[in-house]
């Protein structure tokens, strides 16, 4: 039986692109909850601090759903210290992100959601090669 649309169906058999969906819903929800911490913390703490104590709760919560949903690999440590390598870059980009961002005056808001962005897409092609052999 032919499809009505080949080119959608080879693009959902498609590995890569459906990686690629699935890190995105993965992202997400990651980012969600990230937000959401963060957004509870500034009641609390500095924004700083805020943001990076929503990125650690999320961290945990990005690996097991990285392993299991985007990549379909069981967690091992090897993984685990390779998604931690590739988050202390990203890590690293979000913080550097955020203060260039609040140096700008952008509202403490909104801020999360350009960093965010920007950093998922560097992130998608680090963890690739992690979780990804040759």
């Amino acid at each position: 039986m032919d499809s009505r649309y080949p080119k959608i169906d080879n693009l959902l058999h498609n590995v890569k692109f459906m990686q690629f969906v699935r890190f995105v819903l993965n992202g997400g929800l990651s980012a969600a909850i990230h937000y959401a911490i963060y957004y509870l913390l500034l009641f609390f703490f500095a924004a700083n601090a805020a943001y990076i104590a929503g990125y650690l709760i999320s961290f945990v919560n990005n690996f097991f759903l990285t392993c299991y949903f985007t990549f379909r690999k069981k967690p091992s440590w090897k993984r685990f210290i390779g998604f931690s390598g590739s988050h202390a870059l990203n890590f690293g980009l979000h913080v550097v992100l955020f203060n260039i961002f609040l140096w700008m005056g952008v509202h403490k808001l909104i801020i999360p959601f350009f960093v965010m962005g920007i950093a998922m897409i560097v992130q998608f092609f680090v963890l690739r090669f992690v979780f990804v052999k040759k």
